[in-house]
């Protein structure tokens, strides 16, 4: 399953070398791991706020969670578009039930 053609999957690649080059030429962390998942944390955090005070900034909020999601991935050196294809598989491939009005994955 392609969802993205090679041209965008080529620019996914390059904005996330972006992201990271940017982080470095700023002096951004690149070495500590955990502070990255609670900056992610906190961005995803403050466009949920933006969300929930119907703010005018959400979409610029949810650019900082995917800026943020990027570098992670580039400082992991995980391929988070051939992930992000994989994984759109697996779920499309899942099976649910709901149980008690609440939906969930069905046991293999």
């Amino acid at each position: 399953l392609h969802l993205l053609s090679r041209r965008q999957r080529q620019m996914c690649i390059r904005d996330r070398r972006e992201v990271y080059q940017n982080k470095v030429e700023k002096g951004f962390n690149i070495t500590d791991i955990c502070r990255e998942f609670c900056y992610l944390q906190g961005e995803l955090a403050e466009a949920f706020e933006a969300y929930d005070r119907r703010e005018p900034g959400l979409g610029e909020e949810l650019a900082d969670v995917a800026i943020y999601l990027l570098g992670l991935a580039e400082i992991l050196h995980v391929d988070l578009e051939s992930e992000i294809v994989r994984k759109i598989e697996i779920n499309r491939k899942r099976k649910y039930v709901t149980e008690n009005g609440v939906l969930k994955k069905a046991e293999d």
